[in-house]
């Protein structure tokens, strides 16, 4: 005999059954019977891989070719079940903790969720909407740096303009780290959801991680028909809420506190608490739209939800903002360039950090705006927003306070940074990797040399056309350089003596990446220990004329080196490297296999 409580449902699900076949009500009666939570109705499981890549924050390959780039996980596994370090695999920028530890690295912002991991993203398009059963994604080298997966309610393949585009969590978990960098296929359970689907999007964290993470191909599971939940949970309400005894009409000694005070406990609480208490009384609706709890402000971690009336309901709160995250924010329409630019028109005057990696919505108007509402900006970051029109990258020369200015993947071109370098220069950290519109960087370094002596951090990784010429203006005229990533720079020779003359001029060196440039020897390893004693970062992958001598020599002379990576390194096998790890235990040395 059913329950009471099993009866009421069972009366729910016929009145809803009779849309559907009579088998599906039979289904729904059975599941409702059985106590289980089943999925209704039984629809024939589509499975697809990945139509497109349709967006992502950072890749490790090149924007011309298709190794190591996100493009690779659309389509079926081109490594998959085969484990190790592959071209083919759509591999991100960074892993590990080392990069937050650089002096390029900003500090991090205040009130950022506890829950919130996320340091990169790619976005799938699939062919066919459906709603989800299951999501797989084929590791194919040190898993476990997938945090979250999302789906969205809109059609990427639509020709109609999307509206009230909804996202929803089908999964999330802490960074871990696996314990083997072997491959495997990562299929965590899914929420079910209340749309179909085909655009989805992976969120990751790699930071404890003991390499680069590398994904081959990610499998959408649905149906078609829209799943209905037998058993929905009920709430759990504890009678006590019900009762009047523990009311109370006053606010007890809370307002007798120091103004002060309570705004120093009210700075620990989230932005969504923040906005959720100031709704309980007048008292504290009066400390949370203080300003002075708003002079760091980061969004990003509200990235699905943030909208132009999102920025409005802040504004008049943040008049005296000083920094702001607005990363991977207002995409899909969610933020217009009229929402922005009121924004910023009253909340730009004191900011000295604004982060808008991959915001999709800036255009040249919001760059105009930014250079006219914020005199004081000395941070900047539009990584991989590489959809902004090269002209629009003129107006950064007219933030001649600068200090860091991330322009990584952008289509920034020759005549925009030689503007920037020529009005900026108390420029100390500048990061151009990736922008394959510069024409010359021998200009371009030149240019560094004369205008921004004070340049401490500078990333040239995948710029094809430095020459030794270049290298050695820069390191003559940047002298203060502590950080210098020049990887895959095919154009730099050892034979002509660059890298050399690079570690007798930069004696203050702490990170150096020469990866993938197959002619650096023994002579420059030396050199560096030698001349460069702080060095902590050293990156000399694909490299074939180094030998274990040099290495020993390199990291007896530099007692703070903790990460070397000699992965492809045909002269250093794992044998050599067990030696070395050995010897010097406090020094992380990569070495990455193919099997």
């Amino acid at each position: 005999m059913l329950t009471l409580l099993s009866m009421f449902y069972y009366i729910c699900l016929r009145r809803r059954s009779r849309s559907g076949t009579r088998g599906e009500a039979l289904t729904s009666r059975r599941a409702v019977e059985s106590g289980q939570r089943a999925v209704l109705p039984v629809s024939v499981e589509v499975e697809q891989y990945a139509k497109e890549v349709l967006d992502f924050s950072s890749h490790y390959g090149s924007e011309n070719s298709m190794s190591y780039t996100m493009w690779n996980l659309a389509g079926v596994p081109n490594v998959y079940p085969s484990s190790g370090d592959f071209t083919q695999t759509a591999v991100f920028r960074s892993y590990g903790t080392w990069w937050e530890k650089c002096a390029s690295a900003p500090p991090p912002f205040r009130r950022t969720p506890k829950g919130f991991y996320s340091q990169d993203y790619i976005e799938l398009g699939f062919e066919e909407p459906v709603y989800p059963t299951a999501v797989e994604v084929l590791e194919t080298y040190y898993p476990g740096a997938i945090v979250q997966i999302l789906a969205c309610s809109h059609n990427p393949f639509s020709q109609s303009p999307p509206t009230d585009v909804r996202w929803e969590v089908l999964w999330s978990g802490d960074p871990t780290k696996v314990l083997t960098p072997q491959a495997r296929q990562f299929s965590p359970n899914i929420k079910h959801i209340s749309f179909p689907t085909n655009l989805l999007r992976l969120e990751v964290n790699s930071s404890l991680l003991d390499y680069y993470t590398e994904l081959d191909a990610v499998i959408l599971r649905g149906v078609k028909e829209r799943p209905m939940l037998a058993l929905y949970k009920m709430p759990v309400i504890d009678i006590s809420d019900l009762n009047g005894k523990h009311q109370r009409t006053g606010n007890g000694y809370f307002d007798k506190l120091p103004y002060e005070l309570i705004q120093l406990i009210l700075s620990h609480l989230t932005l969504p608490d923040l906005c959720r208490l100031a709704q309980s009384c007048k008292l504290l609706y009066q400390h949370c739209c203080d300003p002075l709890q708003y002079t760091q402000l980061s969004l990003q971690p509200y990235w699905a939800r943030l909208s132009d009336a999102s920025l409005g309901h802040l504004q008049s709160r943040c008049t005296l903002l000083q920094r702001l995250n607005l990363s991977w924010t207002g995409n899909r329409g969610a933020l217009t360039q009229s929402g922005f630019s009121s924004f910023m028109k009253a909340c730009g005057l004191s900011l000295v950090c604004l982060e808008l990696s991959c915001c999709h919505f800036l255009n040249e108007a919001c760059l105009e705006v930014i250079s006219q509402t914020c005199p004081g900006l000395q941070e900047l970051n539009l990584s991989s927003c590489d959809r902004l029109h090269p002209q629009a990258f003129i107006h950064i020369s007219k933030l001649t306070r600068l200090r860091r200015l991330v322009l990584y993947r952008t289509k920034i071109e020759q005549t925009a940074i030689l503007s920037i370098l020529t009005f900026c220069i108390e420029l100390k950290h500048l990061n151009l990797g990736s922008c394959v519109r510069i024409e010359d960087y021998d200009v371009v370094a030149s240019m560094m040399a004369a205008r921004c002596r004070s340049l401490c951090s500078l990333d040239l990784w995948r710029c094809r056309n430095l020459t030794d010429r270049g290298l050695a203006e820069l390191v003559s005229g940047c002298r203060m350089l502590e950080e210098l990533d020049l990887g895959w720079c095919p154009t730099l020779q050892s034979s002509t003596g660059c890298f050399q003359h690079l570690a007798r001029s930069l004696p203050r060196l702490h990170k150096l990446f020469l990866t993938a440039n197959r002619t650096v020897c023994d002579s420059d390893i030396e050199e560096l220990a030698a001349s460069c004693p702080s060095l902590q970062h050293l990156d000399i992958l694909g490299t074939r004329l180094v030998s274990p001598a040099s290495l020993k020599k390199l990291l007896q002379s530099c007692p703070q080196l903790h990460l070397l990576d000699v992965s492809f390194c045909s002269q250093i096998d794992m044998r050599v490297v067990q030696e070395l790890c050995g010897l010097f235990p406090n020094v992380a040395i990569k070495k990455s296999f193919t099997q």
